[in-house]
């Protein structure tokens, strides 16, 4: 995995998880989704970026 996609997908996980659970407490279900779903386009990318070292390594 190229350093700077697994640095994207770190911090997109990171970041989702900290908007879903601040948005929880304020009770901001919106937002709070869209937090999920950041974190879930994080851990896709890095999913996406694992299976590529296996084809490629």
């Amino acid at each position: 995995m190229s350093a700077t996609e697994k640095a994207k997908a770190r911090t997109e996980q990171v970041a989702g998880k900290a908007v879903k659970k601040a948005a929880h407490v304020l009770g901001n279900e919106t937002t709070a989704a869209k937090g999920a779903a950041l974190e879930a386009r994080g851990e896709a990318r890095e999913v996406k970026e694992k299976g590529k070292d296996r084809l490629t390594g």
